[in-house]
């Protein structure tokens, strides 16, 4: 079955909020400045984050159509989901929509009855805990092959 398929349109609002999976929606742009400052991705190129949302389920967060949150999720769509870059803009911080987004991720059609979601985070527990997400219950069965420098390594 094809991804477009699986990862059909999806929209939640609250308000003058919308969050939706379409990616025409998506601004690169305002993505990637975001993300090139932030503490996961410092640094991360325009192309990297290009090619890692082609790749990836999003969800944008609109007000009068001006996107000020995101999240991206990678699945197979069958039994696993990791949710990645997830950001609401600071001046739109405190609103709920860190919760919107998250409700409206957990609840998309194409990720229902994954045995396993996973996501990093190094101070966002609260928010995750409320749906569900808990310590990894055996984090001596996980692995990673991580490089922090990635991005100050490349030679652009």
């Amino acid at each position: 079955m094809p991804m477009t398929t699986l990862a059909a349109s999806h929209e939640c609002r609250k308000g003058k909020f919308l969050v939706s999976t379409d990616p025409s929606q998506l601004e690169l742009d305002t993505i990637h400045t975001f993300l090139t400052n932030c503490y996961w991705a410092k640094g991360i190129p325009k192309e990297t984050v290009a090619r890692s949302m082609e790749n990836s389920l999003c969800f944008g967060v609109y007000c009068g159509g001006k996107l000020v949150g995101f999240a991206r999720v990678i699945s197979d769509y069958a039994t696993y989901a990791y949710i990645g870059d997830v950001f609401i803009l600071p001046a739109y911080r405190g609103r709920g929509l860190a919760k919107l987004l998250m409700e409206c991720i957990t609840t998309h059609p194409s990720l229902q009855g994954l045995r396993r979601w996973t996501l990093a985070t190094r101070d966002a527990h609260g928010l995750y805990a409320q749906f569900g997400f808990t310590p990894l219950l055996k984090p001596d069965g996980w692995m990673e092959r991580h490089d922090p420098e990635v991005y100050a390594n490349l030679n652009l």
